[in-house]
């Protein structure tokens, strides 16, 4: 599949939200990366509070299951499926989908309380990242203001596993910023106008993933 097409997302993304254009080179720089450790066979952790929680739980769905394109298991499983077991692994061949590995930070209620119980609770996603994050997967903090404190020590964290930084955010100045490899930040100040820019970009991002990793 050929960048041209994948590019093309892009190009709608700012038709439709012209005010995107100064965000246009942090969102291509993103999905390099995360096109990079897909490849490679690394994974994304993401992570927010509030809506920026909800957020993360979205982009998960998009990435671990079909958005726009089919996307059918690789020949080789299908059949390794079904000769494990002919009849379940018929269905798991038809059904299954193909994903993209992603994990959000914001659930895994039994682990948040206990740790949060126990330690310093705006350490939470710190140490979820330094459980799941390996060298080469990639953390995303989403922040409307970029300086969530439970954003930022997981930030630290990923970095010293050697993961790639990335941030969402809105236009002013902060602290994930300057910790990130590349930061989106959307030409928004107030929280509820940055959610609404924060949306289709990473819808745009993850259909570019698709198109690249699942595209015909």
């Amino acid at each position: 599949m050929t960048e041209r097409n994948t590019n093309k997302h892009i190009d709608t993304l700012i038709e439709r939200y012209p005010q995107l254009m100064v965000c246009r080179e942090s969102i291509q720089e993103v999905y390099d990366i995360l096109k990079k450790a897909y490849t490679d066979g690394r994974k994304l952790l993401v992570c927010g509070n509030g809506g920026s929680a909800s957020d993360s739980e979205h982009i998960v769905g998009e990435l671990m299951k079909e958005f726009k394109l089919k996307r059918e298991v690789y020949k080789d499983q299908a059949e390794a499926m079904k000769q494990i077991d002919p009849e379940l692994g018929s269905i798991l061949a038809e059904h299954l989908q193909g994903a993209l590995p992603a994990i959000t930070l914001t659930g895994h209620s039994s682990l948040t309380t206990a740790f949060m119980n126990d330690s310093l609770p705006e350490l939470i996603f710190a140490q979820q990242v330094n459980g799941y994050g390996k060298p080469n997967d990639v953390f995303l903090g989403i922040s409307t203001s970029g300086n969530s404190r439970n954003v930022l020590f997981a930030a630290v964290a990923a970095k010293s596993r050697g993961m790639k930084v990335l941030g969402l955010t809105g236009c002013r100045p902060c602290r994930l910023a300057q910790l990130a490899d590349v930061c989106i930040q959307v030409p928004e100040t107030e929280t509820y106008r940055i959610q609404e820019l924060h949306l289709p970009v990473y819808h745009c991002l993850c259909m570019m993933l698709e198109e690249h990793f699942f595209g015909k």
